[in-house]
């Protein structure tokens, strides 16, 4: 039986392969090869200097336009879709370009996947647009439930379409603190990076305030005074592969400098380096806001056994299980909550072991790259019903 054809097409923010991508691209580079042999995959996404017009990255053909117009983007990467007539049409996060490939691929199926409410916002696209989108898409994926009820509940006509199929995680690239391999990387790791002999509490994204890192930072005196072995790593810049700063960002570091010796900044890091910073942490801390729909970051840290304590809010309340593999805290009472939550980590290793182990079976049950993929072909498949 021949594989089924599908065609991915992305943003167009970024390059694929690229190190400085958004999580959307992460997640097709990560899924997509995993569709093989069941799935014949092609990847359209944006063109870069140092990539041709055409090549393949692991084991998938990835065609790229210039991405500058975001209007001509997508109907040259339709134009394209269109010579290689797929199955199935998976538009990545961009209602807008929905219509588009529904107009220039007639009879095929178009598929929405969409990572988060960014796109799908008033400020991004007319109620009425999107209502368009919508209808013009046959299926619609969501990466978590929490997504799944914001778009039903503004599009109701929506709902009949909506599927969930959660991110993952490379587990070999994200090892557990407690495999010999961890163990081993962990120590050499917090030596280092200067950390050997410190409670570490890390967090790692973007500094906006919808991450709120504020929150974080405004504990740190009174939990550095629990205890003085705390450092708290803040890992991220305000854009996808730039150490440029904003106003916000700039607060965080003053907020930071009250507490001398207890926080760190490290600037943007390609997310290759991200293993390495989570082996070394003892305690992530996730204080997004409600507009979270899923967050990586959570799964990443928990495939390194790491315990997560992050806000009860968006598609966070799905991957944590409170008091099992991290905290969950009120968005309303953040500050207090971090605060007893971090000092009880902090405090009793053998708590962090627990949490950290039972973590790390959660992402191996539910949360791997080839979940996302079986959950894909599965879907796919659904299609031929």
């Amino acid at each position: 039986m021949a594989p089924i054809k599908v065609a991915i097409v992305t943003p167009g923010s970024f390059p694929i392969p690229s190190p400085g991508s958004s999580s959307v691209e992460r997640v097709v580079e990560k899924f997509a090869p995993l569709l093989m042999p069941h799935v014949e995959p092609r990847i359209y996404g944006r063109l870069s200097k140092t990539l041709p017009r055409a090549g393949y990255f692991n084991g998938v053909l990835c065609e790229r336009f210039p991405a500058f117009d975001k209007g001509r983007y997508a109907l040259a990467a339709a134009r394209a879709v269109s010579r290689f007539s797929p199955n199935v049409i998976d538009v990545e996060n961009r209602p807008q370009y929905v219509p588009i490939m529904k107009r220039m691929n007639p009879g095929k199926q178009v598929w929405l996947y969409l990572h988060s409410s960014s796109f799908i916002a008033p400020s991004a696209i007319s109620p009425a647009k999107l209502r368009r989108c919508y209808r013009a898409a046959d299926k619609i994926i969501v990466n978590s439930e929490f997504l799944r009820n914001v778009v039903a509940a503004r599009s109701p006509e929506a709902a009949a379409k909506l599927r969930v199929i959660y991110p993952g995680v490379e587990t070999s690239r994200f090892p557990s603190q407690y495999s010999t391999e961890g163990a081993a990387k962990r120590e050499a790791l917090r030596q280092q990076k200067g950390l050997a002999g410190k409670k570490v509490v890390l967090f790692i994204g973007r500094l906006i305030p919808l991450k709120g890192v504020h929150h974080l930072l405004r504990i740190v005196p009174q939990l550095a005074r629990l205890h003085p072995e705390l450092v708290v790593v803040i890992v991220g810049s305000p854009f996808y592969g730039s150490h440029r700063k904003t106003p916000y960002a700039r607060m965080l570091e003053r907020l930071g400098q009250g507490s001398p010796g207890h926080v760190r900044f490290v600037p943007y890091i390609p997310h290759s380096e991200v293993p390495g910073w989570m082996l070394a942490a003892d305690v992530a801390v996730v204080p997004s806001g409600q507009r979270e729909a899923f967050g990586l970051v959570n799964v990443e840290a928990m495939s390194c056994g790491v315990p997560v304590v992050a806000t009860r809010a968006g598609g966070m309340t799905e991957i944590i299980q409170n008091g099992v593999t991290g905290y969950l805290v009120n968005p309303k009472r953040i500050e207090a909550e971090l605060l007893e939550k971090l000092h009880l980590l902090l405090g009793d290793k053998q708590l962090r072991q627990w949490m950290g182990l039972r973590s790390r079976e959660r992402v191996e049950q539910t949360f791997t790259w080839q979940h996302t993929a079986d959950r894909w072909i599965k879907l796919l498949k659904e299609g031929e019903d």
